[in-house]
């Protein structure tokens, strides 16, 4: 989606439709303003031009809202309550709280906005004891190096992902992709996440719980699958079932699911016959592989062969 304006009633006009109400003021005669939107269920990402100075008063969104600003600054920003603070490039940080509203000034300034269901966070982690849900406690990461690997995220999600209408409509490369920001997020801001393995979930760690995530995940390889509902599988907590995968298999189950789902797209590809119009492309994303080179970097370290080699085979 693009919008385009140089007239600020329209600019609030479309904002408020695609945030929340809220309601904007300028001093300069003119307001050109450019977005950008790529979206998909329980995710958006902008990339917003806005060449003048704007200034806001905005209701709650009511998801995760993370800003990177490129050029120009954000001043005077803050949530209801909060002590207002500025903003400058390079900077990443989160606009407010979900159910917080927020002000500020935008200062002629090019900036990404990515808006995350929360509800994302609770299928990559668990509350920690005390609180009943997983959100975010800090809006600054906590490292410079955290910061950019929550933007290298964001970009592999909207140019990789969201930018490509088969990839957004795959369940298993959007859920994918919805996991791997949400978790790069928990590393980076403060949260009420289990930060590690209580001494109850070390004891949960057993056996029978890893044959039953394998069991689960060979069953449903092709459906959309969380950590948290592979660990409801094997009735133990997320970090319970992280830290048997550890012990018993040397993995991860998130790691075991894409060893799964390579092994199904490399049977697919054997089996596929002239005329019947498949191909590795096509393959690939079935299996939730949106990015074609890892997908054959990972394909030929494990089977020692590109997969066009195994199509052709076949």
């Amino acid at each position: 989606m693009l919008f385009e304006s140089d007239g600020l009633e329209e600019t609030e006009e479309f904002l408020s439709a695609h945030y929340a109400p809220m309601r904007i003021g300028s001093t300069t005669a003119s307001a050109p303003t450019r977005v950008v939107r790529a979206a998909a269920p329980e995710i958006s990402v902008d990339r917003l031009d806005l060449r003048f100075e704007m200034s806001y008063d905005v209701e709650p969104l009511g998801m995760i809202s993370l800003c990177h600003i490129e050029a120009g600054s954000i001043d005077a920003h803050g949530p209801d309550g909060a002590t207002a603070e500025d903003f400058g490039a390079g900077e990443l940080f989160t606009l407010a709280p979900p159910e917080r509203a927020y002000a500020g000034t935008i200062n002629r300034a090019t900036y990404t906005v990515t808006r995350l269901d929360p509800d994302v966070l609770a299928r990559v982690a668990s509350p920690a004891p005390g609180h009943t849900s997983v959100r975010l406690t800090g809006h600054r990461p906590v490292s410079a190096a955290a910061a950019r690997r929550v933007r290298a995220a964001v970009d592999h999600l909207d140019r990789t992902v969201l930018a490509d209408p088969e990839a957004a409509a795959s369940p298993l490369v959007l859920g994918t992709g919805l996991r791997y920001l949400a978790a790069q997020v928990l590393e980076a801001f403060p949260n009420t996440s289990v930060a590690g393995p209580s001494r109850a979930e070390g004891r949960d760690a057993h056996p029978a719980a890893v044959r039953r995530a394998l069991a689960y995940i060979d069953a449903h390889a092709d459906l959309d699958l969380s950590p948290a509902q592979i660990a409801a599988a094997a009735h133990v907590s997320v970090r319970s079932l992280q830290l048997a995968f550890r012990r018993h298999l040397d993995t991860t189950p998130t790691a075991y699911l894409r060893e799964v789902r390579l092994a199904r797209a490399r049977k697919d590809l054997a089996a596929a016959r002239p005329g019947d119009g498949a191909n590795v492309a096509d393959i690939a994303l079935r299996w939730g592989f949106a990015h074609q080179g890892r997908f054959g970097q990972s394909y030929r370290m494990t089977y020692g062969e590109t997969p066009g080699t195994t199509l052709r085979r076949g």
